[in-house]
């Protein structure tokens, strides 16, 4: 399978469009060393959003490393930062700027296409069937855009970044109530600091498939991964930190469902 879904029973999915580490063998054999520590992958994802699986959440993961195809990425390629620095469609270089391919081994435009073809659309494919199922049986529903980040990345912002970074697309993919409702939450609580629609606005599918008054509320999470792992490599998973920021985890994304609900 090119993804791992399991269908839930509540008006959520939650897409997590960059956790995935494997590129097949004949992309591989192009690419340079540092490809090979994945240091731009949303790790642990899965396992730190296991317990919404046990709500009933509906979960969507990634196979395949962004370095392969970014599915969070427009198909056309479009930059979706206007006048910032940002990787693209089928990146050539890390977030440390490192090129990732051989000299000459660069995807063309028909080798881009492949990619899309098949590893990008069976992905975007399962999002879009999945958010039909659920709108059908509830009306309304929230995708929620899990993504994480190194806490410092120089090539995109200066410093650190706060912990928690929501993206609506600036109030345009989900209903104005529902990103108050999560606003109040995060300033209900001092343990993390937060932002909404900072540096990070909302990838392509949050502003893509985020169609309020189509009933698909999208919002995005950007969160720093020392939060929950250990930054440098092996990236390791770290249940004591994941522990101490789940439980806001949970209840932002319970007070998600029951405004959909209402």
């Amino acid at each position: 399978m090119d993804f791992r879904f399991k269908a839930g029973k509540l008006p959520l999915l939650i897409s997590m469009p960059h956790a995935g580490t494997d590129i097949p063998d004949d992309v591989a054999a192009n690419l340079m060393p540092c490809a090979a520590a994945r240091a731009d992958t949303d790790w642990h994802l899965p396992e730190l959003y296991g317990f919404a699986e046990e709500m009933g959440a509906s979960m969507l993961s990634a196979r395949w490393s962004r370095y392969l195809i970014d599915l969070n990425r427009p198909p056309e390629n479009t930059n979706l930062y206007p006048g910032q620095d940002t990787t693209g469609l089928c990146p050539v270089d890390t977030f440390g700027r490192e090129r990732l391919y051989r000299e000459g081994m660069e995807p063309d435009e028909a080798e881009v296409r492949r990619r899309l073809d098949l590893y990008w659309r069976p992905y975007h494919a399962q999002l879009r069937a999945e958010l039909d199922r659920l709108l059908a049986l509830h009306g309304r529903v929230v995708l929620w855009e899990a993504h994480s980040i190194a806490s410092q990345v120089p090539r995109f912002f200066e410093g650190r970044l706060p912990d928690l970074n929501f993206g609506t697309a600036d109030g345009k993919s989900c209903s104005l109530a529902l990103e108050g409702s999560m606003i109040k939450l995060a300033q209900a609580q001092d343990q993390f600091s937060f932002v909404f629609n900072g540096r990070f606005k909302g990838g392509h599918i949050t502003r893509f498939y985020g169609n309020p008054a189509g009933g698909v509320h999208a919002i995005q999470l950007e969160m720093v991964q020392c939060l929950y792992m250990n930054e440098a490599a092996p990236f390791d998973y770290r249940p004591d930190l994941a522990g101490q920021v789940q439980p806001l985890l949970r209840e932002l994304l319970g007070a998600a469902v029951e405004w959909v609900r209402t």
